[in-house]
């Protein structure tokens, strides 16, 4: 079989810019519209980037580690490329879908791979209605703020508010509380992947909220809803072993 057709991209950092010439020089480079797979060198921020930008391409994604955690990143070796390649597992993921309301009656959607979360932007907590497939769940959560996370996102903001770490799999949302003052400690909920969120803003003149899907922010959100995109899939590339599945469980253990 001939060698697969290599998109190396990296961020802006210079030890991913040396690796991106680097690898370009031994195993050629054509543009993310021509690849067989797209390598995304960087960190993971970088990587949410790379499958945003490509998610309309057929390319799977693999990442080598140019950045700090890497917690969706290989790790980085300029040998046997083409051999992890073609031995690599591949990971599909659905993002979520955020379409935010806001006070001056603009709409807002935007798709996030690890979470949507809501917080507050003053020096008052937020109040927030919750509502789950149109039943009122939770009439006054006040908190820092909230968000829903996917499987693939529970390891990031989600895991560091302390929310539950999720199996890729398991077609479970996290719904995790941010320094939630009433209920006391209330930690959140596990919903079906299928659920439909909404967040509604009480007084959020007084108390104003903003929304954000993987760095993309909207302020002075009156209402967003969240739901899973199950006609968008990225595909993201793991050497055998160290997929996804084997990161969130080893996480567990730390």
């Amino acid at each position: 079989m001939s060698a697969p057709k290599i998109a190396f991209v990296a961020s802006e950092v210079p030890i991913a810019q040396k690796a991106q010439k680097a690898l370009a020089g031994r195993y050629g480079d054509v543009a993310p519209r021509d690849a067989d797979v797209i390598v995304a060198l960087g960190g993971d921020g970088f990587m949410l980037q790379t499958l945003h930008a490509t998610q309309d391409n057929p390319a799977a994604v693999y990442g080598m580690n140019r950045g700090t955690v890497g917690f969706l990143m290989n790790e980085y070796s300029e040998d046997d490329l083409l051999e992890r390649l073609a031995e690599a597992e591949e990971e599909i993921i659905n993002p979520l879908r955020m379409t935010a309301l806001c006070v001056d009656g603009s709409m807002h959607e935007a798709l996030a791979i690890n979470e949507v979360s809501l917080l507050r932007a003053g020096p008052q907590a937020a109040k927030l209605r919750i509502t789950v497939d149109g039943k009122l769940r939770m009439d006054e959560l006040v908190c820092d703020g909230a968000l829903v996370a996917t499987p693939a996102g529970s390891t990031a903001y989600n895991y560091s508010a302390h929310g539950p770490i999720l199996p890729i799999g398991s077609d479970v949302l996290a719904l995790t509380a941010m320094s939630a003052f009433r209920p006391r400690r209330w930690r959140g909920a596990l919903l079906p992947k299928r659920a439909v969120v909404r967040f509604d803003v009480r007084n959020p003149e007084k108390r104003p909220v903003m929304a954000d899907a993987d760095g993309k922010s909207v302020r002075d959100v009156a209402s967003v809803e969240i739901r899973s995109e199950p006609d968008v899939a990225h595909k993201i590339l793991f050497d055998p072993g160290h997929g996804l599945e084997e990161r969130l469980i080893r996480e567990q253990f730390v």
